[in-house]
């Protein structure tokens, strides 16, 4: 199992439109980056991810599960472009802010903090371990 981080804007897909997918889950499309297109196809099935709210809020409200592996991104007839799938599996308790992240040195490095632009990004699983625990998400 491996562990990631999708971000995306709450105006535009919050964690909100996510729950409401369901088990259905969505496409997580519309990314024009190689790198984070990379660990798209790097994903399995089963693999979990941290939903972080980007631009205002900056914070992690809750995990993700990868439903189904990299395939052509639906919303581009470009080939160069694929996503996954995601469904919510359950909401932080407790939000995990990006200055949270910044402020625990066991964090200093983490994609997150190093690159924080980047829509798609790998999390180790010690990072993994020590994020939901601030989050109060029990695993």
């Amino acid at each position: 199992m491996q562990y990631w981080l999708f971000k995306s804007e709450p105006n535009t897909w919050g964690w909100d439109d996510q729950v409401a997918k369901g088990d259905a889950g969505e496409e997580w499309d519309g990314v024009r980056n190689y790198q984070a297109r990379n660990f798209m196809r790097q994903m399995a099935v089963g693999d979990l991810g941290f939903f972080y709210h980007s631009v205002n809020e900056k914070r992690i409200m809750g995990v993700v599960q990868v439903i189904r592996p990299a395939h052509p991104d639906s919303t581009t007839d470009d080939p160069r472009w694929e996503c996954v799938d995601i469904k919510a599996i359950g909401p932080f308790p407790t939000p995990v802010t990006l200055q949270d992240i910044k402020n625990d040195p066991r964090l200093a490095d983490m994609v997150l903090v190093r690159n924080s632009r980047l829509s798609v990004q790998p999390v180790t699983p010690q990072e993994w371990a020590m994020v939901c625990e601030m989050g109060g998400y029990v695993t």
